[in-house]
């Protein structure tokens, strides 16, 4: 996850802007839509775009960030479209009163909510090269969706929480983990805005990785679309059998996951094992095409897993865990034909953290000849089996 103190690229939970030319966004100050008909609650058609190509700020009414402040979501409409790319937004996470405050070193974005030109920020016009119309690319021309985060529980919680400070010095800290209910305020304004979709794909990296996965099914089931695609980048839900399993306990408590899983449809519940959730949707959705990414050397998300959970923590002994949860993962993976992995071995930028942001450099895996772009353009194209990749060990890398 990209913590709201990881600026090795840039500012934290950061988007694309829209550039200037005639397939990029306007450069002036952004639109904000706040009728009644772009409010999510809205039971009419479809409103007419004000812009196409321009990322217009839409608040959603009942929407709110972890401080109560107004949530947000930014749309980008190109004209004739028929596709529909959404990305949920990075940006660490938090589930106690030092994390949720900002104290600790691994915290939550947005703490301070969500402003309204977020996806004009000039340092985060290159988060990720899908959500870019001045670059070439297979979501070029197609209508995108940008989920901002400011809930500290990877857009999942269900939970307004009181956390106390353990040293008894600063007030209590009231905080609204309103993550999976901004989804879905989110997700009735799409299905509203964007009925007879051809193609849908959820994606995002860390936090925002992890939500796409756990949110999948809302989406997916709400949202007229005919065909579906999901890729979890760097936001893995490993079986809770494994390392990962103290964190799934922290966040079942703090952010109240449960209350969001009971949603599923009968017969798909999460009991102790958060991980069944990668099977279950492979199930659900069996034409659908879902994938993870992540780098196998990553050492941010990893260290969201480990590190406040288990004593004396090194840098190899977090990658030793991640391995093995990794090894986990894939056995869930490998049976499913319509499930399908990438996972290269290191990559210098971010820490290894986030497979697609800025651009696809260094994502290859030389020994089979792809990278990620080859993998997505595989990942959209239905005529073509999925396959999944997994680099050996590069013991002169990550040094």
């Amino acid at each position: 996850m990209i913590s709201d103190t990881d600026t090795s690229t840039g500012p934290t939970g950061t988007t694309a802007e829209p550039t200037s030319g005639t397939t990029g966004g306007a450069t002036d100050a952004p639109t904000s839509t706040t009728s009644d008909d772009t409010t999510g609650t809205t039971t009419g058609g479809p409103i007419e775009p004000p812009a196409y190509d321009q990322w217009l700020t839409i608040p959603l009414e009942g929407a709110v960030c972890g401080n109560n402040s107004q949530y947000k979501i930014f749309a980008n409409f190109h004209e004739g479209a028929k596709d529909l790319i959404v990305m949920l937004e990075p940006g660490g996470a938090c589930w106690d009163f030092d994390t949720c405050s900002g104290k600790a070193d691994l915290g939550a974005a947005h703490p301070d909510g969500i402003p309204d030109d977020l996806l004009y920020d000039p340092l985060t016009k290159n988060l990720s090269p899908l959500m870019r119309r001045d670059v070439e690319g297979l979501t070029k021309d197609w209508n995108m969706v940008f989920l901002p985060y400011c809930t500290g529980d990877v857009h999942t919680g269900n939970n307004v929480i009181t956390y106390q400070d353990p040293e008894g010095v600063e007030p209590d800290l009231e905080f609204h983990h309103n993550g999976h209910n901004n989804v879905i305020a989110a997700t009735e304004w799409m299905a509203n805005q964007f009925p007879g979709t051809d193609r849908l794909f959820v994606t995002g990296c860390s936090a925002g990785g992890a939500g796409s996965l756990i949110n999948y099914h809302f989406f997916r089931s709400r949202i007229d679309a005919q065909r579906g695609y999901l890729m979890d980048d760097s936001g893995p839900i490993f079986p809770s059998t494994g390392w990962s399993g103290p964190l799934h306990e922290k966040i079942r408590s703090s952010w109240n996951v449960d209350s969001v899983f009971g949603e599923l449809p009968p017969g798909y519940e999460i009991g102790d094992d958060f991980g069944v959730l990668n099977t279950h949707l492979a199930e659900l959705y069996p034409q659908d095409r879902l994938s993870t990414v992540f780098f196998q050397r990553d050492y941010n998300y990893s260290r969201y897993s480990y590190e406040r959970f288990y004593p004396n923590m090194t840098k190899e002994k977090i990658h030793e865990y991640w391995a093995e949860d990794t090894d986990l993962m894939t056995a869930l993976y490998d049976p499913h034909p319509n499930m399908a992995y990438y996972l290269p071995y290191w990559r210098e930028l971010n820490t290894s953290h986030c497979v697609s942001i800025i651009s696809y450099l260094d994502t290859e895996i030389e020994e089979q000849g792809v990278d990620l772009g080859d993998f997505i353009a595989t990942l959209l194209d239905d005529d073509k089996p999925l396959v999944s990749y997994r680099e050996s060990v590069q013991p002169n890398e990550d040094n």
